[in-house]
């Protein structure tokens, strides 16, 4: 099935920290979402969108209702397992990277799925009925005004995209499958916003508002129209950028795990996070976390102190005490001054031995 046309996310004028956090999030998911914050016609959505339309079709097992991956039975849901648990090789079948649009108005159970305990009480079989979770894993799930939704579907929302894996449990019944997804909120702040404890759950924030200068204005127009008028012919335009991007993501996908920190560079994050008097320890992880993404996207297989930096410029403005989404909170060049105070203090003495997420040590020495 041909896709329909989507604005190209490379032909999206300006709004470099939305990209950048919309892209490292594709790179690795695990890093936890992004918080958009802005006005109305910021390219909020057509982002998204674009980003959906960037990423590769994905192999699923044939007929799965929750996107299960065959190379990944030890994530697959109760349903396949229960399948092909014998061992059997499941047929596959290739689908597009699912765009799962939640409207303002979801309740749990649209979100979570349902269990039928009446069936299951009966008969003995477990009848579940998929919701917004399992269409939306390996994908990316899109939340417009998610400051208008329920503060509890916004928890159930942030728990599946830290854990990769829904959980429902009704009557001492329960089922299990993956939901492993890109998870972007998008909201207007004025028309209210979200509770402190549910800002912080979010990985990424960027606070967006219109471009001032005329000649972007004039571009945004151009291409708008342009794309309105003629939409394949404009994909066309673009589609050797939107390739490339798209290259690159895939390619940074299959080394992100792999990409090598040294405890320097985690006594570098949390002297950053401490002298800029972050609360809790998330924000310390998800600039790991982002660092390792911009890393693999960069193509290296270690940190340095500029990922670190643009990992931090997103993960900490709605984490500064006292100063939630203010531009002065958080720039590169503060960050830049405060990285340097901080690894000046911590002196030559920490180790540069090498982590990754899988090994923690290795023997090679990290090359700067």
């Amino acid at each position: 099935m041909a896709r329909r046309a989507v604005f190209p996310f490379t032909a999206i004028v300006g709004q470099e920290h939305m990209k950048r956090a919309l892209i490292l999030n594709a790179v690795s998911p695990r890093i936890g979402g992004v918080l958009i914050r802005g006005e109305r016609g910021t390219a909020k959505s057509t982002a998204s969108r674009g980003l959906a339309a960037l990423l590769p079709d994905i192999e699923v097992v044939a007929g799965s209702r929750f996107n299960d991956d065959p190379a990944r039975p030890d994530e697959w849901s109760e349903e396949t397992r229960d399948k092909y648990g014998s061992g059997a090789s499941p047929d596959a079948e290739m689908r597009q990277t699912p765009f799962i649009d939640l409207p303002v108005s979801a309740t749990e159970d649209r979100v979570v799925g349902t269990l039928d305990i009446e069936k299951a009480i009966k008969t003995g079989e477990k009848h579940f009925d998929p919701g917004v979770l399992a269409s939306a894993n390996r994908g990316l799930l899109y939340v417009d005004e998610v400051n208008l939704l329920d503060d509890h579907v916004v928890d159930l929302l942030l728990d599946s995209a830290a854990m990769g894996v829904n959980i429902i449990e009704r009557e001492g019944i329960s089922f299990t499958h993956p939901a492993k997804f890109i998870l972007v909120g998008t909201m207007n702040p004025e028309e209210g916003d979200l509770r402190p404890q549910l800002l912080d759950r979010f990985a990424f924030s960027v606070n967006m508002s219109g471009l001032a200068d005329s000649r972007q204005r004039v571009q945004i127009m151009e291409r708008r129209i342009n794309f309105e008028t003629d939409p394949e012919g404009f994909n066309a335009m673009w589609k050797n950028s939107e390739k490339q991007l798209s290259d690159q993501i895939a390619a940074a996908r299959k080394i992100v795990a792999k990409v090598k920190y040294t405890r320097r560079d985690l006594m570098s994050i949390a002297a950053l996070t401490s002298s800029m008097n972050v609360d809790g320890h998330r924000g310390d992880l998800v600039i790991l976390r982002g660092a390792q993404a911009h890393a693999a996207f960069q193509g290296r297989d270690y940190i340095t102190d500029e990922d670190i930096i643009v990992a931090a410029e997103l993960a900490l403005p709605h984490r500064v005490k006292g100063r939630v989404f203010q531009d002065t909170a958080v720039t590169a060049d503060n960050l830049q001054e405060r990285l340097e105070d901080a690894q000046a203090e911590m002196g030559d003495g920490d180790s540069i031995e090498p982590m990754d997420d899988d090994t923690k040590t290795d023997d090679v020495k990290k090359k700067h």
